[in-house]
């Protein structure tokens, strides 16, 4: 009788809201299509992990068993950096190397609200994790929560891919309070220039050697990212391409959603400090687009040719979308003015940067504990 009425029996209300939790991200899956391929089977795995003496959850529970060889190896995240690298064309970006600096610029969230966290009482670590957030890259901030903050896996990636899809949300008002319409209307000159097939096949080699050799702990981010580039790239392994940016990205992809969601339990989530992680995450998409903005303002300061200040919010990772939403703004002050290809540029830095970002916290954060 206990096992046929055990759910029943145990049910609390911290259950009830979870399913309410995991209702919600459904909704925004299906019917506002926000982030619906990570959303939706992070909805559904909570509500598995949050049914009563579930199976799914613990010693032998398939959850678990996914949680213990796909998060905590880090194989999961990985596998998706080398999906995402060989989605990745680096050509706008080679093109217009100087959209590096907005790439840089525009992880500044992510330092000011690790600051943030630690002065609201969370550790070094934890801070970190949720500074990650505004990476706007969420297999980044699985990867880094999951060395440094397990328990807090469940709301700062929820955080983190909700947020995302918010982009053409949040950026708009922060850029506007930024600029002025003059600014807005800043046209760029673009030029096509060619890039060499070497130049792109020795891109991610040279990138990797870097930042590996600058922060070793990093070579398992950039490392995967720009493997999954170079099969992209080659020329000789389309096959391979293909099967990553399809086979390989969505069924790790599923796998990594549903087992997200197993992490929140309501003893784990149902906690005052998801608040203010859910909270500081949108401080940190805002202070990343705020950075961006800021620092092409200050470079206007000196440059004959200015820089119109939107594309510098386009430096966070969200890509392509934080490009098209510049780009957007842009037509709405001047239907002639064209910043796609800059938005672009700096929006692949962005996704370079994110990656350098979570490599420098996690080489950073250990030895400032030592």
């Amino acid at each position: 009788m206990q096992d046929l009425f055990g759910g029943i029996l145990n049910l609390s209300w911290g259950n009830l809201v979870m399913f309410a939790v995991a209702g919600v991200l459904i909704y925004l899956a299906i019917v506002k299509e926000y982030e619906p391929m990570l959303l939706l089977p992070i909805g559904f795995g909570a509500i598995l992990a949050n049914i009563p003496l579930s199976s799914a959850i613990g010693e032998e529970g398939f959850l678990s068993i996914l949680y213990n060889t796909g998060i905590k190896t880090e194989l999961f995240p990985i596998l998706i950096f080398i999906a995402v690298g060989a989605m990745i064309d680096f050509t706008p970006l080679l093109q217009n190397p100087f959209m590096l600096f907005f790439g840089a610029a525009a992880q500044f969230g992510i330092f000011f609200t690790m600051m943030v966290a630690i002065f609201f009482g969370f550790d070094i670590k934890e801070a970190a994790s949720i500074g990650i957030i505004g990476a706007a890259d969420g297999p980044t901030s699985i990867f880094v929560a999951s060395q440094f903050a397990e328990k807090l896996l469940g709301p700062i990636s929820v955080a983190a891919y909700s947020y995302m899809s918010l982009v053409p949300i949040i950026q708009p008002p922060v850029v506007k309070a930024l600029t002025t319409r003059k600014e807005r209307m800043i046209r760029m000159e673009y030029k096509q220039v060619e890039v060499p097939q070497i130049v792109k096949i020795l891109f991610p080699i040279m990138i990797t050697v870097i930042a590996g050799i600058i922060a070793p702990i990093s070579v398992s981010l950039v490392g995967a990212l720009m493997f999954g580039n170079l099969i992209r790239v080659c020329g000789v392994l389309d096959r391979l391409s293909n099967s990553a940016q399809n086979e390989l990205a969505n069924l790790v992809t599923l796998l990594l959603g549903i087992t997200i969601g197993s992490t929140m339990t309501a003893e784990d989530f149902l906690d005052p400090r998801t608040i203010l992680i859910m909270i500081m995450g949108l401080v940190a998409f805002i202070f990343d687009t705020a950075g961006g903005v800021l620092f092409a303002k200050f470079l206007n300061l000196f440059l004959k040719n200015k820089v119109n200040p939107m594309v510098g919010a386009a430096g966070i990772s969200a890509f392509p979308m934080s490009a098209r939403v510049i780009q957007k703004l842009a037509q709405k002050e001047d239907p002639t003015n064209f910043v796609l290809m800059q938005s672009i540029s700096a929006n692949v830095a962005g996704q370079l940067g994110s990656i350098v970002a979570g490599g420098l916290l996690l080489a950073l954060v250990p030895a400032l504990l030592k």
